[in-house]
């Protein structure tokens, strides 16, 4: 457990929690502020009814000054449920790290590719996966993002993803701050979706609208000023309330179509504008980090204050939906077409911007994961990149078992070897495929892997550990398995890959597998392939006499006092004490 870690979120829970007590208490009187106002407004018009003169500007003030008590109470309401995000936030983390239960977070089981080099071998996504332990991301979209790194074999520029992952370990409250404004992102529309909407969108507001409302809404002031002070009438006032709506109901079906499809993307320009501030705002040194960040540079003005812009308008246009605002409004000020025109004005200077402006956040949000797992795991070791060996590991261990379960292993490996590893059942070959499995991905990521130091010759995995039989496709276990060979040596004919093997051809019999199994190692070592096979195949083990690249290791397991005990160390050299017949009896499935 990192106690460090630990201290910080409790430390951060309590001063999160003392805060949204004190938010809660303001929200409170911010209530009581505007039933007062309310109540004053409904006692001006109770006493003043038919004094219109006095009457109108004592409601008009009473009204602006409800509105801005109205807006800062949503204000406060957003504040509110920023901290109690964050209170979340640090609960979650602080039970992780004291119970080791990552079971409630998002699993990504749904991300998972149907063909991929390694990810269903290594358990990278689903329940107790190696994704759901890491994954902290706010937005569905940085989820994507963030599998997308762990899946995308990318062996390049990992010093400088460990730059950036080191940074952001360290910006433990900007972190926190991004994730808790991005949940408040409630809306699923994807960010892609919008992207595609406004670089297609199509202008409707005719050109003369930038000089029809403004001239427009001068007149309407000049008559209502008119008639509050008797030179119309009325009946000329009302007559020019209807004008102005004949005018906006020319475009309305067109605009209520507009005002639909902005109310679904609302949230996200609500929300983003605040994610882009925070992105704008923080001094970032690290050169991946610094990429972001020129990447929502905009010579007119900084991409939050533009996406605010588009928050703000529309929420402006969605007020044509309170039947009380939105016809005066259309009335007198053609609100339709004003504000449809702002909205239609900010799509065409950014609609080539918009999207980079998306991916930046998204990118950030899954980041964020990453940065955060080097802060939970101070004591592992980012990888040291060199040119060879390919691994050398000292005390590797699996990253998703306990600390005070972990059993690790020196290890080391050469660009070109091959080692095969025999064992006896449940002596821990398996887990240790995973453990090298997963310090490859993590490495390849930039993240620091569980090992006490470690270094690395960046190279692309590749697996075939878990197969299947396809009843759907009519298609056996053993020819499933043939499939996922060819794939294996059709792909390492490109690239560089590290193979990792767990008990091959187990689809046929054990004659034909010893065969099928040695000739299929010798073409790996041909290749100069670098990996590693496990095996209960002993025969299998004789390729290290003729072939130089081939060494054997070995788990083991002892038989003390009629129990099975097992160290998970690794051993140079083969295994000679096999368990299956001892826990047949031990069971009780078969007799002695």
């Amino acid at each position: 457990m990192n106690d460090s870690a630990l201290a910080f979120y409790k430390d951060r829970l309590q001063k999160h929690q003392q805060t949204a007590s004190r938010l809660k208490s303001r929200l409170g009187a911010s209530s009581l502020m505007r039933l007062a106002i309310f109540l004053a407004a409904c006692g001006t018009v109770y006493v003043l009814w038919g004094n219109f003169q006095l009457m109108l500007p004592i409601l008009v003030v009473l009204t602006a000054i409800f509105l801005f008590l109205l807006s800062r109470h949503t204000d406060l309401k957003r504040e509110r449920d920023k901290f109690l995000e964050l209170i979340q936030l640090n609960q979650t983390e602080i039970h992780i790290l004291e119970t080791g239960d990552f079971s409630k977070l998002p699993d990504g089981k749904k991300l998972e590719p149907a063909m991929h080099p390694f990810s269903r071998d290594i358990d990278l996504f689903g329940k107790k996966s190696f994704f759901q332990y890491l994954n902290r991301t706010s937005l569905k979209e940085g989820r994507e993002k963030l599998a997308y790194k762990l899946l995308s074999n990318d062996t390049a520029s990992i010093p400088e993803k460990q730059e950036c992952i080191k940074e952001l370990s360290q910006k433990t409250d900007w972190r926190q701050e991004f994730l808790a404004t991005a949940r408040l992102v409630k809306t699923e529309t994807k960010s892609t979706t919008i992207t595609h909407w406004i670089r297609e969108y199509q202008s409707f507001i005719p050109k003369y609208a930038t000089w029809l409302v403004p001239v427009f809404s001068l007149i309407s002031l000049a008559v209502i000023l008119a008639w509050y002070l008797d030179y119309i009438g009325f009946m000329q006032l009302l007559l020019w309330l209807f004008i102005g709506i004949g005018i906006t109901a020319f475009r309305i079906k067109k605009v209520t179509a507009l005002s639909g499809d902005l109310a679904k993307v609302e949230d996200i320009f609500q929300q983003y504008h605040r994610l882009l501030g925070l992105i704008e705002s923080e001094n970032f040194e690290s050169a991946y980090l610094q990429k972001i960040q020129r990447s929502i540079r905009s010579e007119k003005s900084k991409a939050s204050h533009i996406v605010r812009q588009f928050s703000k308008a529309i929420d402006a246009l969605d007020q044509r939906n309170n039947f009380l605002f939105g016809f005066p409004a259309n009335g007198f000020f053609l609100w339709d077409l004003q504000k449809s025109y702002a909205i239609e004005k900010l799509i065409e200077e950014n609609r080539d911007s918009m999207g980079a402006w998306f991916e930046a956040v998204e990118e950030t949000d899954a980041l964020i994961s990453l940065g955060n797992f080097a802060f939970n795991h101070a004591d592992y070791a980012f990888p040291k990149i060199i040119d060879e060996p390919v691994i050398r590991a000292k005390n590797l261990g699996h990253p998703l078992i306990a600390s005070e379960k972990r059993i690790s292993n020196d290890f080391e490996i050469k660009n070109g070897n091959f080692f095969i590893i025999t064992g006896a059942n449940m002596a821990g070959k398996s887990t240790f495929l995973r453990t090298v499995a997963l310090q490859i991905l993590m490495a390849n990521t930039g993240l620091p892997v569980c090992a006490e130091s470690c270094k690395y010759s960046p190279i692309k995995l590749i697996t075939s550990m878990r197969t299947s039989d396809s009843l759907g496709d009519d298609e056996s276990y053993f020819f499933s398995e043939l499939k996922r060979l060819k794939y294996i040596v059709d792909t390492i004919s490109k690239d560089r890959y590290f193979i990792i093997l767990d008990e091959i051809l187990k689809g046929t019999n054990s004659t034909d597998k010893a065969i099928g199994s040695q000739k299929f190692v010798e073409r790996l070592v041909e290749t100069n392939s670098t990996g590693i096979i496990a095996t209960h195949d002993l025969s299998l083990c004789e390729l290290s006499e003729n072939l130089g690249a081939v060494e054997n290791y070995y788990f083991d397991a002892e038989i003390v006092n009629d129990e099975l005990h097992f160290d998970y160390l690794l051993k140079t050299g083969v295994c000679q004490n096999m368990n299956a017949s001892f826990l047949l009896r031990k069971m009780k499935i078969v007799r002695d």
